[in-house]
């Protein structure tokens, strides 16, 4: 089993990466059980599929466990979902010492996350992620959030899990296409932080039949906890894993969430990135083609003309926006990731030209 750490003091956790840990998981929380409700938050399929089984074995090793389901998709990264849940836990006579275990993908582990961390001020809370996106990426690094009108992830907190447990054979289980959605947000760790990591995923779509997920998991793994120890709040370095994830989100936002992957849009906000990095003379052509092709080498989704003006409003009221200047994320060289805050409207709207 590999182990990896994120290193945050007193609220440091592993990851644990390992092929079957599904079944090993309640020994591995053996030590943190202590009679205390254990409330499963995941969604019926996801349920039916491996967390019955799990809240079965958690049963027979003494483990007080109930469930709680969520809806498909980004719909219930919402705030009358978060209110639901919020008043199940209650339902359930949860109190401060119960642990919520968030089994599912990106959606799941972050309303089960806002959810832990605001239910009677905070309860412990371990990821069990069940998608690719969610094991390289969001269960990592405790960021948690709902979505509104306005945009993704705009009401949220920050509140670390006790641990992150990843078995890479659920994907197995799970639709082709949703699994290689996520390979968007594996490129973006090569791209961002290790060119030879890069060419590696490179060389490896080009059988995606046989692609070693569980070495690719392992190694994003790794680039991300490293970031997240040396800036859990997002104040300088980490601000680097939101590479391609300014025009990934407003493409999201403005063609309907649920309508493209999360994965997807930021593998088609990379490439504008990268144009925008070309443009402004920090990435050679060489880099430039090596990151499309490699980008290209995913089956992304053909999407319909997209103007400026229909992503500029979402981009506006980007998080990563300060005192109305954007915290723009480019590549000095593969590998090499750097905040600019130069990158005008005008040059985002012209990168938009790579995604027809």
């Amino acid at each position: 089993m590999k182990i990896i750490q994120v290193q945050l003091g007193k609220r440091s956790y592993p990851i644990h990466v390992k092929s079957g840990l599904l079944t090993d998981i309640p020994k591995l929380l053996t030590e943190s059980n202590h009679g205390q409700k254990w409330i499963i938050i995941s969604q019926h399929g996801l349920m039916e599929l491996f967390g019955f089984e799990l809240m079965s074995n958690l049963k027979e090793q003494n483990f007080n466990t109930d469930y709680i389901t969520l809806p498909m998709g980004e719909a219930a990264k919402s705030m009358k979902e978060f209110s639901n849940v919020i008043s199940q836990l209650t339902d359930l006579e949860c109190d401060r010492s119960t642990t919520v275990l968030a089994l599912g993908g990106g959606v799941v582990g972050d309303i089960a996350g806002f959810a832990a961390s605001t239910f009677m001020r905070g309860i412990e809370y371990f990821q069990i992620p069940t998608t690719l996106l969610a094991m390289v990426d969001s269960s990592i690094g405790g960021k948690t959030g709902i979505n509104i009108a306005e945009g993704k992830n705009m009401i949220g907190t920050f509140y670390q899990p006790k641990g992150v447990l990843i078995d890479p054979d659920i994907l197995n289980s799970l639709p082709k296409g949703e699994v290689i959605a996520g390979l968007g947000e594996v490129i973006k760790y090569g791209a961002i932080r290790d060119a030879d990591f890069l060419k590696k995923i490179s060389g490896w779509l080009d059988d995606i039949v046989s692609f070693p997920f569980e070495k690719a998991i392992k190694c994003a793994c790794e680039i991300k906890a490293e970031i997240v120890s040396k800036d859990e709040r997002e104040s300088g370095l980490r601000r680097l894993l939101n590479f391609g994830h300014t025009i990934g989100h407003a493409l999201e936002a403005h063609l309907g969430y649920g309508r493209i992957r999360h994965g997807e849009a930021v593998a088609l906000g990379m490439k504008c990135s990268g144009w925008i990095s070309e443009r402004l003379n920090l990435l050679s052509k060489e880099d430039i083609n090596h990151l499309n092709t490699t980008i290209n080498k995913l089956p992304l989704p053909e999407i319909e003309h997209i103007q400026g003006n229909h992503l500029l409003p979402f981009i506006k009221t980007d998080k990563k926006s300060e005192k109305g200047v954007l915290n723009f994320v480019v590549l000095e060289g593969l590998g090499k990731a750097a905040i600019s805050t130069n990158v005008s409207e005008k040059l985002i709207q012209q990168s938009l030209k790579v995604l027809n």
